[in-house]
Parts: structure tokens; sequence; C-alpha cells
């Protein structure tokens, strides 16, 4: 769930009206939590095996609103329905009347999209330095764009940029699309940038604005889920990926490990499969982050082991 939680905007937990707020309940919402989903959707489903109860939905509403309060969950929506007779989903229904809130699909079509809620600081991690070899255009002679993903903010021609991690600085002298200039790009597009000046840049450096300039980091703390079977060894160096960067990194202290089941944090010596714990790592070489809550593409990292290139933990900067 972790891994497939940590794009999402928006999650449904599904509640069984029957059997209210449960163990599992408790431990999705947390995660969803954890990896900064920030909208929820609680959806209280087989109404009908409840007699379509309005006082049944209260009750379980309350419920969880009381669970949502000692973890910091705030953005929830709550929507009564029926799976099997489709009530509230896409239509109405005629059996949730004194209901009078949005269907589900209603609540889908407005919830607002990723990176569209707060402003976002430009990180261009470089991927590839493109270097055309074509000696009958001498248009490609000095050709050379830095191509990559536009993880946050956005970035157009003109605008002052600094080169990480040399700090030397230049300004964009063209944005292209698939060879196209365009002036201007957004999150999640994937460009190539042309700057001003001659910058010694290579593949894990990180382009930004000059003004919104990260710190380089040598130490972390982060919230880890261990995906491997063989369990995190203190004793041993994995290989952080960030980005487009690599960093080995060796584990400096488990803080805690979270009970999923009971949401208390416990003390830890190791970590097995499908723990997640807030731990600390010291790096060999520096890294250009942002808080996960503030940034997802620049807050997380995935852990790799390097005797075998599996990856065996994912982890959200704090």
């Amino acid at each position: 769930m972790v891994t497939a939680a940590s794009t999402a905007n928006l999650a449904i937990i599904l509640i069984d009206a029957r059997k209210g707020v449960l163990t599992q309940t408790r431990r999705h919402s947390k995660l969803a939590s954890l990896v900064g989903i920030p909208h929820l959707i609680v959806a209280i489903n087989k109404m009908d095996l409840a007699d379509y109860s309005q006082e049944t939905y209260e009750r379980i509403k309350g419920e969880y609103l009381e669970f949502a309060a000692k973890v910091g969950i705030e953005d929830i929506r709550f929507i009564p329905l029926s799976a099997l007779n489709g009530d509230m989903i896409v239509d109405r229904g005629d059996n949730l009347n004194w209901y009078d809130g949005p269907t589900l699909l209603e609540m889908l079509e407005v919830a607002p999209a990723a990176h569209t809620e707060h402003t976002e600081k430009f990180r261009f991690p470089v991927q590839y330095v493109c270097r055309p070899q074509d000696s009958a255009n001498p248009e490609l002679h000095d050709y050379r764009g830095f191509m990559g993903r536009v993880e946050a903010g956005s970035i157009k021609v003109g605008d002052a940029v600094t080169v990480l991690p040399s700090g030397r600085e230049s300004t964009v002298k063209a944005v292209q699309l698939g060879g196209v200039d365009i002036g201007e790009a957004f999150c999640e597009q994937s460009i190539t940038l042309l700057l001003a000046d001659e910058i010694d840049t290579s593949r894990g450096d990180m382009i930004v604005k000059s003004n919104e300039v990260p710190a380089a980091v040598k130490q972390i703390e982060a919230t880890v889920c261990w995906m491997a079977e063989a369990p995190m060894d203190r004793n041993r160096t994995y290989l952080i990926r960030h980005t487009t960067r690599d960093s080995k990194a060796k584990l400096a202290a488990i803080d805690h490990r979270l009970d999923v089941n009971t949401l208390e944090k416990v003390p830890a010596e190791k970590l097995a499969m499908n723990d997640i714990a807030q731990v600390t790592f010291k790096l060999a070489q520096p890294l250009f982050a942002d808080p996960y809550l503030e940034n997802r593409g620049t807050g997380a990292f995935i852990i790799i082991d390097e005797s075998n290139n599996n990856t065996v933990g994912a982890g959200m900067i704090l």
C-alpha cells in the first residue's frame, strides 16, 4: 500500500456499515496520512445491510473523527452508500434521502489536482545530458541540453537558475519539449533545458531557481517502510537513491517503530519486512532534499541493497 499510495492525492477509506471502524480501517488511514495523501473520503458502505440507518452512519462517523483527531488527519469527507444498489455512487438513489451531501462521483470530480494547492519550489533533477552529433547541422555544434522531469514548480525562459552541487548560476536560454521550444514548463513535464552559460553538469545534479536553493544535507531523518525479507542491518552500507542522485548510507539510529495495529511508537533494534519506522541515515554524498510533506518528488527516496541491486525500502524525509 505504501508504494501504491505514494503518488496519490486522494484516498477512499471503505468501511462496512455493519462492522464500523476496525483495526484495518485505522491502519490504512494512518498509512494514507503517513505517505502524505492530503484528502480522505470515508465511504461507509453496505448501508442497505444496516437498513439505511442514519444513526449507524453518525455513530461510525463520530468514531472515525475521534480516531482521526488522535493521529492528526484533517481533511476528511464522509459519505454513506450502497455499492450493491448504487446509492450515492453516481446517482443519489431513493434510500438515503436524509443525506444531503454530494455523491461519491461528485466528490471525486471536484477534488483538487496534485500540485495545485500551494506554490512549489522548482526542482529539476538532471537525468541525461543531450549532446546530439550531426556535423551537417551547425545548430547542433554547441547544443547542450539537460533532460529530465520537472518534479515541482515551473520554469520559463529567462529565469535565473543554480546548478547543484556546483552552485554555479546561469539563466534559462530555452525550454524544449520533444525538440520544440515551449517557453515555459510545469510540474511533471519531461523537458530539455538549455542554459545561457557552459556549466559542467551531469546526471544526478539538480537545477533549481536561484532564489529557491535547498540545503545540502549529509544526514537525514526519515520514515522508512522496509520491504525486504532480510532485516535492516546496522552494520551494512546501503545505497540511497534520491531523484537521480545516489549516495551510500549507514543507518545511524532507529528512533522508533510504528505498530500499525495500535499506532503506538515502540523501540526497535531492527526492521523486519513491512515494518514502518523513523530512522536516521548518515550519507557519504550530500543530497538536496525537501521535507516529504512539502515536496513528494524531492522528499522521497528508495533504499537499495548494493549486493544484489534490489530495492529493500522506501523512505520519506521528515
